[in-house]
Formats: C-alpha cells, sequence, structure tokens
C-alpha cells in the first residue's frame, strides 16, 4: 500500500533571509519544491498580519498536484525581531488522498502538538538541530502509522449494524455541552472505542495517544443536541503531571480497562482517584462508567464479572462490557453517559 505522506519539509522563517527549508524528506526532494511550499508557507503568514494559526491548516499547491497540512510554530526569542522566532512543519500529500487528511484532522492535532511543544524545549535548550530533525522523523512515523489505519478503515470496514444513522439538526445549535474525560492504562482500547463512538471506526494498529487528543460529537437524545467533548488522556507516566491539567471541568468519566489484561484492571481505582484528587474541590460525585474493553475476546478473558461489578459498586460507577472491534456496547454506553450528565444538571437547578 503506497504511504498517503509524500514528503516532510521543515521551515525556519528567518528575520533577513525569508523562508529557509533546513530539514526535508525524502532526501532528494528538489530544491523547487522545497522553496514553493517555504515561501508560501511564510506568505499565508503575510497575509494575516503576522499571526501564527494555533492549529493544523491545509493549503494546496496546485502547480504539484499536492496539498500540504501545516503547523506553524511560534516561540519566545528576544534575539529576533518581534521577540518571536517562527518555523514551520509542512506534510506534503496529493491531492486525491486529502478525504482522509480532512475528515481525521482532529485525531492528528495530538501528535503534532506534542512535537511542537518538544521542538520549543529543545530550541530554548539550543540543542544541534539534528535533534529537532528526529523528532520530526518520529512526528512523521508516529502520523503515517494514523494515516494508514484509517485508510485501511475507511476502504475495508463495514457499516456496524451497532450503529444506525443518527440524524441531529444543525451542528451550530447545542442545547448541552459537557466533558468526559476518558482514562486508563496504554493499550487498553481507549481510541479505538473513542473512534467507535465518533466515527464507527476500530483503529486496528495501536498508536499511543500523545498527551490528550480531543473529539466532539453531537448526539440526538430526548428531543435535545447533546455535544459531547472526549478528552482521551494519555496513559504513559511520563504524561503524569500534564493529565492533572486535563481533568479541570470534566463533568463524566469513562474507566477503560482490558479484559484480557488483569495489570489494566487492578490499576482503575488508581485512575478514579487520580482524576478526583485533581478536580475541583466542590466536585462531590462522578458520573460515568468502567468499560470492561475486548468482549470479543472471551477465550483469553483474565477478569471475572464479579470482580468488575463489585468495583463499579465500590467507586459508584456503572459497569459495562464492550469491544471496540465489533462495537458492542459502546454507543448504549456513551448516550446513557450523556443523558446522566443532563438529569444531573436539571435535578440541581
Amino acid at each position: 500500500m503506497k504511504k498517503l505522506i509524500d514528503a516532510v519539509i521543515y521551515t525556519d522563517i528567518h528575520d533577513e533571509l525569508g523562508p529557509d527549508p533546513i530539514h526535508w524528506l525524502p532526501s532528494d526532494l528538489p530544491e523547487s519544491i522545497r522553496m514553493l511550499v517555504a515561501i508560501k508557507s511564510v506568505t499565508i503568514l503575510t497575509g494575516d498580519q503576522g499571526s501564527v494559526p494555533g492549529s493544523l491548516l491545509i493549503i494546496p499547491f496546485p502547480s504539484l498536484k499536492l496539498k500540504g497540512l501545516i503547523r506553524y510554530i511560534e516561540r519566545e526569542d528576544e534575539s529576533k525581531r518581534g521577540g518571536f522566532a517562527r518555523s514551520a512543519i509542512t506534510f506534503l500529500f496529493k491531492e486525491a488522498d486529502d478525504v482522509v487528511f480532512y475528515k481525521y484532522m482532529s485525531y492528528l492535532k495530538a501528535p503534532f502538538d506534542e512535537t511542537t511543544r518538544k521542538i520549543i524545549e529543545l530550541e530554548e535548550q539550543k540543542v544541534e538541530r539534528e535533534r529537532i530533525f528526529e523528532e520530526i522523523n518520529v512526528l512523521r512515523i508516529s502520523v503515517g502509522q494514523l494515516l494508514d489505519d484509517f485508510r485501511a478503515k475507511e476502504v475495508s470496514f463495514p457499516p456496524s449494524k451497532e450503529f444506525p444513522e443518527i440524524i441531529v439538526r444543525d451542528d451550530k445549535i447545542v442545547d448541552y455541552r459537557f466533558k468526559l474525560v476518558v482514562v486508563g492504562d496504554p493499550g487498553v482500547g481507549k481510541t479505538s472505542t473513542i473512534l467507535r463512538f465518533t466515527d464507527n471506526a476500530f483503529l486496528r494498529t495501536y498508536v499511543p495517544t500523545l498527551g490528550v487528543s480531543i473529539t466532539e460529537k453531537i448526539i440526538h437524545a430526548n428531543g435535545k443536541a447533546i455535544e459531547t467533548i472526549l478528552w482521551d488522556i494519555a496513559g504513559q507516566n511520563k504524561f503524569q503531571t500534564m493529565r492533572r491539567h486535563f481533568y479541570q471541568g470534566s463533568e463524566a468519566i469513562l474507566l477503560i480497562f482490558d479484559l484480557t489484561n488483569r495489570i489494566s484492571f487492578n490499576s482503575i481505582k488508581n485512575w478514579y482517584e487520580d482524576v478526583i484528587k485533581n478536580m475541583e474541590k466542590h466536585h462531590l460525585k462522578m458520573i460515568g462508567y468502567i468499560f470492561g474493553n475486548k468482549t470479543d475476546l472471551t477465550e483469553v478473558r483474565k477478569v471475572k464479572l464479579v470482580e468488575a461489578l463489585a468495583l463499579a459498586k465500590e467507586l459508584n460507577l456503572k459497569y459495562i462490557e464492550t469491544s471496540a472491534m465489533t462495537g458492542k456496547n459502546v454507543e448504549y454506553a456513551f448516550y446513557d453517559i450523556a443523558e446522566s450528565v443532563i438529569n444531573s444538571r436539571l435535578e440541581k437547578n
């Protein structure tokens, strides 16, 4: 299967020299392409009064029959004009493949954000540029794997019977919105479960979430449009300090463990306590579920139903067994969480 990313260019935006492409892959990428991408990237900034977009952008390069996914980076640097240094990472891809990039751009935000953070740290430490180039290459591999998975899902995964077409009114008209944090050990299926709910998809290859990934979906329940904002929190220990900031403002929690991995089940209580202790003090009760995921793998199951139900009772949460692969119980549980949050708000009022 051909790769979706044709080339990667890292451009340093110099005060006097202008756009300077200082790193690119493949290594034999023609200079004409490198300079065209660099110049157009800077032109966009100039045309918008020099403001740097904080989100990913897709821009066309008609003469190349390519498009570019661009992330601009801005950091404080007193030696630069205006007190800021700027650069840009550009992923080039064929126009024919743009559907995958547009549809799944929200899932690409987290790895780009994490790489941006690392580049800023490395620049502030004044390390050799090769270290920065290494981070960009890691990003290329990570995003390339994500895109391959998304494309495979588009062409091979049939619609699930568990997911009938949901019709909602204008997305801009939302009656309620709430934040739901999704936590659990690495590899238990957090991202796959969210994909199953939001896009009726299953992510076949595990890709560690880098920090946090935020996804939104509007559902229609009880005659109201409810926007669920899902915060998929990374499970790796290196993100422990960062996670505490992501919990704030949550009204519901989803704790996920792998039914075939007892260690992930034993971690659930610790995850719950981590969320609660870092929430606002007035937040006395958390609405939500514990998901026992991968119920389709019955032959290698390691956690008994009675154990999971006992833990859910102890934490005052609901328990349900799900499969991100088949979609079993995923849709139902997310709808139930949404309705429970809204009912709780109405009771308080």
